[in-house]
Formats: C-alpha cells, sequence, structure tokens
C-alpha cells in the first residue's frame, strides 16, 4: 500500500469464501465518534455485505465499538450506515448484484489522506469443492516454497 494509506481493518473471510470479481473504493458516512473509534481499530466486517436499495448503496453487519469517551454521542454498533459512491457506480454494483450468485461484499477499511475509506467488491459465491481445490494450491505452493528453501540452504 502506498505511504498515505493506513489499512485499519481487513475481511480475510471474504477471500475464502467469494471470487473476487470488480472492486471498488466508497466512503462511508460516520458520526464523530465512530470515526475516533475507527481510527483506534475497533471495528469489525465479519459477516458484512453491502445492498443497493433505492439509489443508495448501504452497508450492513459492519461492528463498530462505542468510543469509550463518546458516552449520548455514540450511535449503535451495528446500524447499517450509507456508502458513498458516484451514481453510476451504485447503478452497475446494484444491477450486477441481482444476477444470481452474486454479493457485494466489504473487504478492507482504511484511511486515505485522511479519510476513511472502505474497499467493496462484487463477489461470486464459492462452492464447497471450490475452496477445497483453492486450499489444496495454497498448500501444494507452500510445500514447493519450503522444499526449495531447504535445497538452497
Amino acid at each position: 500500500m502506498p505511504e498515505h494509506v493506513k489499512q485499519l481493518a481487513q475481511n480475510r473471510k471474504a477471500w475464502h469464501d467469494y471470487f473476487i470479481e470488480d472492486r471498488y473504493e466508497a466512503g462511508i458516512e460516520l458520526a464523530g465518534t465512530e470515526v475516533k473509534s475507527i481510527r483506534m481499530g475497533r471495528l469489525n466486517l465479519k459477516d458484512s455485505y453491502v445492498e443497493v436499495r433505492n439509489g443508495q448503496a448501504l452497508l450492513h453487519g459492519m461492528h463498530i465499538s462505542p468510543y469509550e469517551k463518546g458516552n449520548i454521542f455514540n450511535k449503535d454498533p451495528m446500524r447499517s450506515r450509507r456508502l458513498l459512491l458516484h451514481k453510476q457506480e451504485i447503478l452497475k454494483i446494484g444491477a450486477r448484484a441481482m444476477q444470481q450468485g452474486y454479493a457485494v461484499i466489504p473487504l478492507q477499511v482504511y484511511l486515505k489522506h485522511g479519510l476513511v475509506k472502505l474497499e467493496i467488491a462484487l463477489c461470486k459465491g464459492k462452492k464447497l469443492y471450490d475452496k477445497r481445490e483453492a486450499m489444496a494450491e495454497k498448500d501444494a505452493k507452500r510445500d514447493i516454497e519450503r522444499h526449495f528453501r531447504e535445497a538452497n540452504r
């Protein structure tokens, strides 16, 4: 990642469960205490997804822990948050997500020039045999690298 980008959270499970096809960068509509909590790295992308409804992209299931010093200004940690995308991007994502087997999944949250950004991806779900095949390839690659390192000693 470039110097001006700081990764805050990553959804590793998405890489295991889905084939990643297209990626988009989106802003998130947040409250002040949520931004402070995110900057401290207190968020979780597990089981979150994006839904396009009424011309807006909404992020569901992202947990942002309440800010300790936020008291009455804290929002619900699991509330839906609006994503900030161009209208054409929202329409394109919505049309593709309507197709059978496609989902829009957040991949990572990061700071870019001081702003909180979310990388979302248009994904197609993996079947169980696809997951097994990917794990077998990964294991084989790891074994080859290990044997290569041992041979070069």
